[in-house]
């Protein structure tokens, strides 16, 4: 299966979704909801945070598959580095933390993205299949 710049994005914006309905910092998310909710529990709350959980738990698993944990480490750096180019630039400010908050939730989800999709890059260049490991008993 090839992937396509449009599968790309579609990941991403997949990702972004993820991201952001969890938390962001315009309150609209699950952690505010469940923040004001806190003490009136409903069964609408525990969906949400289901399907979230199930989004979450995709992404994080493909991601740690593709990358492993030192892709994941090599890779945050790099975004850290991006977010220190950007200060340094004085595109992006310390004390402004909801524009803080907002690019490090947009590097977050490019870095499920590219967990997403490495096996697909790695494929590409180097002609081999990267497959889930089977435990035979």
């Amino acid at each position: 299966m090839n992937l396509s710049a449009s599968g790309i994005l579609v990941r991403f914006l997949f990702a972004l979704l993820l991201v952001l309905l969890t938390y962001n910092p315009s309150t609209y998310s699950y952690f505010h909801w469940v923040y004001t909710s806190w003490h009136h529990i409903t069964p609408y709350i525990v969906i949400a945070g289901i399907i979230l959980l199930i989004g979450w738990g995709v992404y994080i698993n493909a991601t740690l598959n593709s990358l492993g944990i030192i892709g994941v480490i090599a890779f945050s750096a790099l975004l850290g580095c991006l977010v220190w180019l950007f200060i340094y630039w004085g595109f992006l400010s310390v004390s402004d933390v909801s524009a803080m908050v907002w690019v490090i939730e947009i590097l977050l989800a490019a870095l499920l993205t590219v967990g997403m999709c490495w096996s697909h890059f790695t494929r590409r260049m180097s002609g081999q299949v990267d497959v889930d490991e089977i435990e035979e008993r």
